[in-house]
């Protein structure tokens, strides 16, 4: 059991309404039939209009008007319930994670192993890799030669990072035959990666991932690819080799982007979108091929017309 008072200290927040001495148990979804004073939720605007039904419990929420007060309920008031709540879970109800090196991981006598690390079962590390500090390695993953990963780092299970990416040129009899990749890839502080993802090394120099990157499962990060910081890149997302991504860019489930392009800052890129030409900063792309959202709409309105008349 966890005091509401602690948590409301630790996270400094002033604007409560109703009973703060309750022991929280747990934390649950959004649940208007929820019959618990001992649990925490919040509520987003899609459900905002329903807060007036719950009869019990401590919900997080941005404002409640007071005619739908429940004296039953305690009520956190913030700008930003959703990270009000996962302040929450990180700090109190997130188990530690664990601490050492299981012994059927496999780690080159010429890698480095920073303090504070966890490298899972099967793991793989091979030479000249450097493990930052409070790494977090899961079962299975393999780190080619040469990777250098930073402080801070979680990375799933089934990846292999520092692989050998796809890149191929026919010579004289037109065969296609294979160009090596001597580079690496780095990874920064603070970069999260899931599970049964690919991040191939670059064929000269690297592949970089910066600070606070957040890759999702099944992700294919192909050779010289650079994704500038704080980037969030979804499940089944295909970067392809030597494109170049700025910072806070979103980066959608099923998306592909095609070779050296380069994508600006604070972009999205909508689902599923095929990008084939460059996205300057604070745009957001939809389609196949990828346009800007605008010029997306305008050009299905203009079709639509057209079948129409």
């Amino acid at each position: 059991m966890i005091s509401l008072i602690n948590i409301i200290k630790f996270l400094e927040l002033e604007n409560i309404i109703g009973n703060k001495n309750i022991d929280i148990l747990n934390v649950i979804q959004f649940d208007v039939e929820n019959e618990r004073d001992d649990v925490i939720m919040w509520v987003s605007e899609k459900f905002k209009d329903k807060i007036k039904l719950v009869k019990r419990g401590v919900i997080i929420c941005n404002e409640i008007e007071n005619h739908f007060l429940n004296e039953n309920c305690t009520y956190l008031i913030t700008e930003n319930p959703r990270s009000i709540f996962q302040k929450i879970l990180t700090n109190f109800f997130i188990p530690s994670k664990p601490v050492g090196i299981c012994s059927s991981a496999s780690i080159s006598t010429s890698a480095t192993i920073g303090k504070d690390v966890f490298i899972g079962r099967n793991v793989i590390i091979e030479e000249n890799c450097s493990i930052g500090n409070n790494t977090f390695i899961d079962h299975n993953t393999v780190i080619k030669s040469n990777t250098f990963i930073g402080n801070f780092v979680s990375i799933g299970s089934n990846n292999v990072i520092g692989g050998v990416g796809f890149g191929y040129e026919k010579d004289e009899t037109g065969q296609y035959v294979f160009i090596p990749h001597i580079g690496n890839v780095i990874i920064g502080n603070n970069v999260e990666i899931g599970n049964n993802t690919c991040i191939d090394k670059a064929v000269l120099g690297s592949t970089i991932l910066m600070d606070n990157v957040k890759v999702d499962n099944l992700v294919h990060i192909a050779h010289g690819v650079k994704i500038g910081k704080n980037t969030l890149i979804i499940a089944n997302a295909m970067i392809a080799g030597s494109v170049e991504i700025g910072e806070n860019t979103w980066v959608a489930p099923s998306s592909s982007i095609i070779n050296q392009k380069k994508i600006g800052n604070n972009v999205t890129i909508g689902l599923a979108a095929v990008v084939v030409k460059d996205i300057d900063d604070n745009n957001t792309v939809i389609g196949n091929p990828a346009e800007e959202i605008s010029e997306a709409l305008h050009k299905k309105k203009l079709l639509s017309e057209k079948v129409y008349k």
